[in-house]
């Protein structure tokens, strides 16, 4: 028997009975087995992860990593029911070192008494480090098997020696079947077809983004109309329901996501796909000015000089944007992001401004070659300083051919340019001037 003092006892208690009717249409469709769990068949499926888990008696300690409405607590439910743990759930937003240190005495007395405890943390990611640290003895000598749930990477979120623990399992956000067949058991459920067109129900879906409790919710909405409601198209469902918000945390990792996904679509020409991202970036409620700077990298990194135009045009968007603001200043970074999109692509300059800092921290002590340096001393000149320097306006073509690396280090080509764009010029250039610096160093 339990401790009559033991907060959870030896598992998590009930909750009190209440009508069918007024429970929410999510909490009533709550999956009671793991095989009812839709959208997850990589970890439930026959030979999901979970599923061999189970079959071999072996529970680990797991991070659900996954959007919101895919189903984290629902699995940590019922993993505990099949596993025959006792189930203890906290939130991370809630809960402090002494609601863990009760649940960790708490399990200590369960497995006494025979029963193992799997303690689910909800939003973990929330636990600073040192509460992260808390659980490494209980999970390391068993007492507890954790399963925690987080909408973060946990490679950003949580510590190292926690993950080294846990097996992470990335749960997916629902596509358009999952999403149908928990429409198709919620019209079951409520004993009535919704009212809705095959269009109307497919932009459902799509209001939804993949979070399966956020469409049960907006379906008991349509639900909740007279039944003599004609059925609606997509344009009186989007009047009747609030589109979810997107998934987008400028401090977060869906914002790395999208700018990395802007970036890509840059660099791969695609300028349809970069717009869209751009596009998804200004919904989720990113700074613009952030873009914009990130425009101003990707000019200099990205294409550099196979187009030398790119860069002073994405500098010109960015203060376009400064003057007009939003929402007129956005159509000129989208105008910037057209342009990079379909400019001719070189990391040429990129790459080279690389080797050369790899050669002068592997050369920092040499001194540039005395002809180079300046002599405005009368002690500098008797040293050599500018002795022997050709003033290449002066020479044929302009072009002296001399050294101008440090003496001892052979000369470095870093900047190799590509065949692509205006650096196809810079290479009939510099090609042009290696024949001429050959032929005047033999001379």
């Amino acid at each position: 028997m339990s401790d009559p003092e033991d907060l959870f006892g030896s598992s998590e208690p009930a909750a009190p009975p209440q009508p069918a009717g007024s429970r929410p249409l999510a909490d009533r469709l709550r999956p009671a087995t793991l095989a009812a769990v839709v959208g997850q068949d990589h970890l439930l499926g026959p030979e999901g992860t979970l599923t061999r888990m189970l079959a071999l008696g072996s529970l680990a300690s797991l991070i659900l990593w996954g959007p919101p409405g895919v189903g984290k607590t629902t699995i940590a439910r019922l993993l505990a029911a099949q596993a025959k743990l006792g189930f203890v759930q906290l939130s991370a937003v809630f809960s402090g070192v002494a609601d863990l240190k009760r649940a960790f005495d708490d399990a200590v007395k369960r497995r006494r008494a025979g029963q193992g405890t799997l303690l689910f943390i909800d939003e973990i990611h929330r636990f600073n480090r040192a509460q992260q640290d808390g659980f490494l003895p209980v999970v390391e000598n068993g007492t507890i098997t954790l399963v925690g749930a987080t909408t973060e990477n946990p490679s950003f979120a949580l510590n190292g020696a926690l993950l080294s623990r846990c097996q992470v399992l990335v749960l997916r956000r629902l596509d358009d079947p999952a999403l149908d067949l928990l429409l198709t058991r919620a019209e079951a459920e409520l004993g009535r077809t919704l009212p809705l067109t095959v269009e109307a129900r497919g932009t459902l879906r799509a209001m939804a983004d993949g979070d399966g409790r956020y469409l049960l919710n907006m379906a008991e909405q349509v639900a909740a109309l007279p039944p003599s409601t004609p059925d609606m198209d997509a344009a009186d469902l989007s009047t009747l329901l609030a589109r979810r918000a997107a998934l987008y945390d400028k401090d977060r990792e869906e914002h790395y996501n999208l700018i990395s996904a802007l970036h890509k679509s840059l660099r791969g020409s695609d300028p349809d796909a970069a717009l869209y991202w751009f596009a998804r970036m200004l919904n989720g409620g990113e700074d613009p000015r952030y873009i914009a700077r990130r425009l101003v990298r990707f000019a200099a990194e990205d294409i550099g000089m196979a187009d030398p135009n790119a860069l002073p045009l994405a500098l010109s968007g960015w203060e376009t944007y400064e003057r007009l603001g939003s929402p007129e200043g956005e159509l000129a970074i989208a105008q910037v992001v057209v342009y990079l999109g379909t400019a001719p692509k070189s990391n040429a300059v990129y790459t080279a401004f690389g080797l050369a800092k790899a050669a002068a921290r592997n050369t920092g002590s040499l001194m540039p070659p005395a002809h180079i340096l300046n002599a405005p001393t009368k002690l500098m000149k008797q040293l050599g300083y500018g002795a022997g320097y050709a003033y290449d306006h002066g020479a044929e073509d302009a072009f002296s051919g001399q050294n101008y690396f440090p003496d001892g280090m052979d000369r470095i080509d870093f900047y190799q340019p590509h065949d692509r764009g205006f650096e196809r010029e810079i290479a009939r250039r510099l090609e042009h001037w290696a024949g001429l610096r050959a032929k005047r160093t033999n001379e």
